[in-house]
């Protein structure tokens, strides 16, 4: 096994040294790559949240995910509130990258949170012809 991989595997098991800021976002994502067994590094995404009174999506963070596949501070506590979220992921973006075509150009990812008091953690393992997500602890 390779030295970085090791590292990544490491980080990923002590999540305290490479969490940082995400440590205290109430919201956290981290993108996994099946294809290469490596966290999807520099993969573009948003975030936004339904606004009840016109039924449109607003825009609350654009960001890239990090060397291990997150994207520390996604939220911050202030912005919590109970709601419709999604999580963008621009999947195309990423494969071309890395010199694949994509099945799906995006992923969005629509989820509710309901009490502002959790922590929500929304996983994607992404390969260049299926995704899965689910809600992680």
């Amino acid at each position: 096994m390779s030295t970085q991989r090791l590292h990544l595997l490491q980080r990923h098991l002590c999540p305290t040294e490479s969490r940082g800021m995400e440590a205290s976002s109430p919201l956290t994502t981290h993108v996994l790559d099946t294809a290469s067994g490596l966290p999807a590094r520099g993969l573009y995404l948003c975030l936004f949240r339904l606004e009840d009174c016109n039924e449109q999506w607003t825009e609350l963070r654009r960001s890239y995910t990090n060397a291990d596949g997150r994207c520390p501070g996604l939220l911050s506590p202030e912005q919590m509130k109970a709601g419709t979220y999604k999580l963008f992921f621009d999947t195309e973006g990423y494969w071309k990258k890395m010199g694949y075509t994509s099945f799906y150009p995006y992923v969005e990812v629509v989820f509710t949170i309901t009490n502002e008091a959790d922590k929500f953690h929304v996983p994607l393992l992404l390969s260049p012809c299926s995704y899965t997500t689910y809600r992680g602890s």
